[in-house]
């Protein structure tokens, strides 16, 4: 009797190890860079696995102590692959909506530095020909957006934490990627 109930404590161990081990992996990311070296995108480690076994892509970095395992071999687990062909991108910028603006502005209000019930508020209003541009556009709270009303920010009194610009592509996607890998870093050019 003893010797079950040891034999299931280390099969539930075991499992517990396995399940660690496959969420340690689902939850990694891939860098893609392009041909060039130029930043593509971000994927999941089995996209980036199905690149490198069709030869479409070359591993250049690998997460340490993290492999991905068949029934007779260990692959090492990609973190920045590099495309074999050049992929001819158009010019890339980004794209303004709500959302981009207040991520530019590391979601916080540009009047107060409040981080709550954000929404987008024009520094020219639209009424006095404000446009919808990223320098016309910052993230502001409810209450400064309502308080500044039809006003420009020098008439309501309130002054902008920052210049708002269109940003670069790259620092705009290491925003949207969230913690960089320190494998990655020499890519993104940080």
């Amino acid at each position: 009797m003893v010797i079950f109930e040891d034999i299931n404590q280390e099969l539930a161990a075991s499992e517990n190890r396995n399940i660690a081990h496959l969420n340690a992996i689902f939850s990694s990311r891939v860098l893609v860079l392009n041909q060039s070296y130029e930043p593509l995108t971000v994927c999941s480690p089995q996209r980036a696995m199905a690149l490198i076994f069709l030869a479409k892509a070359d591993l250049l970095e690998s997460y340490r102590n993290k492999y991905i395992r068949t029934v007779n071999r260990k692959f090492a687990l990609p973190s920045v692959i590099k495309l074999q062909d050049y992929v001819k991108i158009p010019y890339r910028s980004v794209e303004i909506s709500k959302r981009n603006i207040i991520k530019r502005d590391n979601n916080t209000c540009q009047y107060c530095g409040s981080k709550l019930q954000l929404t987008i508020d024009h520094i020219i209003p639209k009424s006095r020909g404000g446009e919808d541009t990223w320098e016309n556009l910052v993230a502001a709270c409810i209450r400064c957006n309502n308080s500044k009303g039809n006003l420009t920010p020098k008439e309501a009194n309130m002054k902008l934490k920052s210049t708002p610009r269109k940003p670069n592509y790259i620092v705009f996607l290491k925003s949207t990627i969230g913690n960089v890998e320190q494998s990655w870093k020499q890519y993104l050019f940080f």
